[in-house]
């Protein structure tokens, strides 16, 4: 096996976190504890295949030894073991070359999800709201938390933009392949002669910063309060509340008007800020890597146009790999692993393919 060596060191450290998972003077240490504890469990599912690898490889062995024997009947069964076991272990091999390519840092980490209709009018806020509306659905069946931290609703009952922070396990890695225009098709409901219309809305995935990665100085922002309005200007509360926070060196401007509480209000905004800031620090970084890196299908900006929703043919297809599915209904209610399975594996591929190539 080709990363055989690699694998060892991997489960030879696996098993030095076990055993030091059960060391009382770890166990008594919080911090030390945590820390090890994801270690491990972020290593469990490498070691875990790599031990299976073990397993067939050794019974292929066996089996092959047997392939030797006088006994007809014993080769016959040696044969079909064979069969079965070598592309068992090639899928594993597969599998073990997938989990080994370095792991997107960003990952583990809550988002920031921010959806804004664009060219459409009122038809392109109603498909926000929808697509808002399918991401909700989508949290609920992996126990995410949303919390909205601003919407501005147009006069027709749709979204002109929404800002919102999901949290829970892994949403980032997840998400991370939705930033982009999502373009849609159908005959509007204000439509009297039944043609059909494109609208179109961006949406953008930002991993989560934390106050270590991004420093926010508090001479660097302008903080203000205004009171919180609800659809049409109307008053939602008489008190100043909502927030807005301007940074100052980069011109990035947030706000928050979700909740009555104006502390409450300056935590979230100061959460969509931080990440709003490691994103122009990570598109930095990107630039600099230089485009042979990039993945050739495209670089995940939100200016490209991603995916077609198109509701007369109940169809959606993902443009960046070219699948297309004939259940668009089941899609908008939230049903979007098949999708995002799919876009994960073909990024995989293509890191894999990069891999070997810079090797």
């Amino acid at each position: 096996m080709q990363y055989g060596q690699k694998l060892d060191q991997i489960e030879k450290h696996f098993e030095e976190m076990t055993q030091q998972m059960a060391d009382p003077a770890i166990i008594s240490d919080g911090d030390q504890y945590r820390k090890v504890s994801k270690a491990h469990s972020d290593l469990s599912e490498i070691v875990g295949k790599y031990r299976e690898y073990k397993r067939v490889d050794s019974q292929l062995a066996d089996a092959r030894q047997m392939l030797g024997e006088s006994d007809p009947e014993m080769r016959e069964m040696a044969a079909m073991e064979v069969a079965e076991l070598e592309p068992q272990l090639t899928t594993i091999d597969d599998e073990l070359k997938f989990l080994l390519l370095p792991k997107d840092p960003n990952d583990d980490k809550d988002v920031v999800l921010e959806i804004r209709a664009g060219t459409g009018g009122d038809e392109a806020t109603l498909f926000a709201y929808e697509v808002f509306r399918m991401y909700m659905r989508y949290a609920e069946t992996r126990r995410w938390k949303v919390e909205v931290t601003s919407s501005s609703e147009s006069s027709v009952g749709g979204l002109k933009e929404v800002l919102a922070l999901v949290s829970g396990n892994k949403v980032y890695s997840r998400m991370k392949y939705e930033s982009g225009v999502h373009r849609v098709q159908r005959v509007p409901a204000t439509e009297t002669q039944g043609r059909v219309h494109t609208s179109a809305i961006t949406v953008a995935v930002l991993p989560e910063a934390d106050e270590v990665e991004v420093k926010v100085e508090e001479k660097d922002i302008r903080v203000d309060t205004f009171c919180s309005s609800g659809p049409g200007g109307q008053s939602v509360n008489t008190t100043y509340s909502a927030i807005r926070i301007t940074h100052l060196p980069t011109g990035v401007i947030v706000s928050c008007q979700d909740e009555k509480s104006q502390i409450k209000n300056r935590a979230k905004a100061m959460r969509v800020l931080r990440s709003r800031l490691y994103e122009l620090e990570l598109e930095k970084q990107q630039a600099a890597i230089g485009a042979e890196r990039r993945t050739m299908v495209g670089t995940g900006d939100r200016s490209e146009k991603i995916r077609t929703y198109n509701f007369p043919q109940n169809r959606l297809t993902d443009h960046r790999i070219g699948l297309t599915l004939h259940q668009l209904d089941l899609v908008m209610e939230g049903r979007l692993d098949q999708i995002m399975d799919a876009l994960t594996n073909f990024y995989q591929t293509e890191k894999l393919r990069l891999e070997g190539q810079a090797a």
